[in-house]
């Protein structure tokens, strides 16, 4: 059995949903999973665990430093380990822009980060315009206006395919 811990950085809690039921299809598969934000990794002693997965959320275009800053202070024991990385944003709603390949946002962590995991992922987020304050409502409509995305302020539109989270769980459980 796996000592598995999955860390999650995100903004409105997409990323964590996901990181929930990655960890859950890891525990059906026999492994033992802790699931932490970014900050409540830090107080854990990372070479305990076997395998590690890290997945952080986009927003305005740059995941957290708080990210980096986490990878630069851990890179090596995350080498060392079995490990993976996601990352979630809402341009990975579209087609060409959905694999660790085509996705600008993984191109560039890949780049920026001393750290370059074994597995990737990339999963469409979701935009909740009633949870967000007024300059987030704002800023997120005429980012998606730009891209030709959902701009009705009253709904809320999840892009997730959540068949491509299992596959991805699957495949790291199997590590």
């Amino acid at each position: 059995m796996s000592n598995t811990l999955v860390i999650y950085s995100t903004v409105d809690g997409q990323t964590k949903a996901i990181c929930e039921q990655i960890s859950k299809i890891n525990q059906a598969q026999g492994a033992s999973v802790t699931l932490a934000s970014l900050q409540e990794a830090e107080a854990l002693g990372l070479a305990q665990f076997d395998k590690i997965l890290v997945a952080a959320s986009i927003r305005y275009g740059k995941h957290r430093p708080e990210l980096y800053q986490f990878i630069n202070r851990h890179h090596a024991v995350l080498n060392a380990k079995i490990n993976a990385f996601f990352s979630v944003n809402v341009v990975a709603r579209k087609p060409q822009k959905n694999t660790p390949e085509t996705n600008p946002y993984m191109k560039k962590f890949l780049e920026l980060s001393l750290w370059q995991p074994q597995q990737l992922g990339v999963f469409a987020g979701k935009i909740d315009y009633p949870k967000y304050r007024l300059f987030d409502k704002v800023m997120i409509r005429f980012i998606m206006w730009m891209t030709k995305g959902p701009t009705d302020t009253s709904g809320t539109y999840e892009f997730t395919d959540w068949d491509k989270v299992e596959e991805f769980a699957h495949s790291f459980a199997e590590r």
